[in-house]
């Protein structure tokens, strides 16, 4: 069965997330969604905080609970991105070439205070990864970066990206032209592509949940209103 490219980043958010008890999402990130209640149909007990949600969305107060379950460590992962990444990990959420954004808002905070940090952009360019970001919105030690044509993992203690696998279609070389800052790599494996299993529940369970809240997103992957 061929897979989407929307489809094999969530299998690999999916993997990514682990054992994880308490997995955030926040707004307007439907690839981590899918990945999350991807991993939740073999997790069932896995709690997804989803403040995309627009019916019994758990944080009556907003953001406000949100930090504060992250505050007291019982959030195991978020999702971070921006419209700059560098190799520092930093990212940009304010301003780049000209332009402003909505603004960084919580994200410092949460680089912080969440354990498991996935910077997560689909764009792999360039102009998205950036040997230096024009502004620091929010620094940190993220668990792993993932694009729409490679995985990296974060290498603490030399403060450096790691260079893991490359997604199919997509070369080691293709990767480094679209990178604006060094990494490292040894020999990166190919994206596991997704198992038959993993699509059935993806176009089967995870389909019929995101179409609640990701209505458009449920419609050009999966054809489905």
């Amino acid at each position: 069965m061929t897979s989407a490219p929307e489809e094999l980043l969530a299998c690999a958010i999916a993997r990514l997330i682990g054992g994880a008890g308490h997995v955030a999402v926040g707004a307007a990130s439907p690839i981590p969604a899918a990945g999350v209640f991807l991993r939740k149909c073999s997790s069932p007990g896995l709690r997804v905080s989803l403040l995309q949600k627009r019916k019994g969305n758990p944080f009556t107060e907003g953001s406000r609970e949100l930090f504060d379950l992250a505050g007291q460590g019982r959030i195991d992962v978020f999702f971070l991105g921006g419209a700059q990444i560098d190799g520092a990990a930093n990212i940009n959420l304010v301003k780049a070439e000209g332009r402003r954004f909505p603004g960084s808002f919580g994200s410092a905070y949460m680089y912080q205070a969440v354990p498991n940090v996935i910077l997560f952009r689909e764009e792999h360019s360039r102009r998205v990864l950036v040997p230096k970001v024009e502004f620091i919105s929010a620094a940190g030690s993220p668990s792993a970066l993932l694009t729409g044509k490679a995985l990296f993992s974060w290498q603490r203690e030399r403060r450096r990206f790691r260079l893991e696998s490359v997604h199919p279609g997509h070369t080691v070389e293709e990767v480094r032209q679209g990178t604006g800052f060094d990494f490292d790599l040894e020999q990166p494996a190919t994206t596991r592509a997704p198992s038959a299993e993993e699509l059935s529940l993806l176009r089967g369970a995870v389909a019929a949940t995101m179409r609640q809240d990701y209505p458009d997103f449920a419609r050009r992957v999966w054809g489905i209103d």
